[in-house]
């Protein structure tokens, strides 16, 4: 629940942020027209369209104000007003990863205990980071010989750090 919450504050104040500068953008679009026009002028010249023609398109966004402020919002801002990110969305995903991860080396605890039960919960979360890390290969496009090991690496690193850190404060597994 805690990093579903911090999932969600951090994405709404995202959100917020990025509401903001839309907010700012289309006040500096009904202040200073001309000004956001040339801007865009600029920036249609820099996406390699010809002066005439960007003043030509420049000219037709600009005289629909929703229209302007999309186009300011996207290229000059870099964000698409209609997909800043839903904190609640990312809250439950948060909610649900977690919850799930989190239950891998509980499992072993549920018919073991002692060591058995410990290497097993060890074993079971190297194998779960292999397989998370080796399925999102579906969506990167990397190879999943190398993409399974380096997450496993990884989280069994911050497994092993807080281990350590644990044993260094004097707390023991039962």
């Amino acid at each position: 629940f805690s990093m579903a919450a911090g999932e969600y504050h951090s994405m709404r104040v995202q959100r917020e942020i990025f509401e903001r500068l839309i907010h700012l953008e289309a006040h500096e679009l009904a202040t200073d027209p001309e000004g956001e026009h040339e801007e865009l002028v600029r920036l249609l010249q820099r996406r390699g369209i010809p002066h005439d023609a960007a003043e030509t398109a420049a000219t037709a966004m600009m005289a629909d104000p929703e229209r302007a402020l999309d186009v300011h919002a996207r290229e000059e801002l870099g964000l698409d007003p209609d997909e800043l990110g839903s904190p609640w969305g990312a809250g439950a995903s948060s909610l649900a990863t977690f919850a799930l991860g989190a239950f891998v080396p509980l499992m072993p605890y549920l018919i073991a205990g002692g060591a058995v039960a410990a290497w097993t919960a060890v074993g079971l979360s190297l194998a779960a980071l292999f397989a998370v890390g080796a399925w999102l290969t579906a969506y990167t496009g990397r190879r999943w010989w190398v993409a399974g090991p380096r997450m496993m690496a990884i989280g069994g690193g911050a497994a092993l750090v807080t281990f350590m850190v644990g044993r260094a404060l004097g707390v023991a597994v039962a």
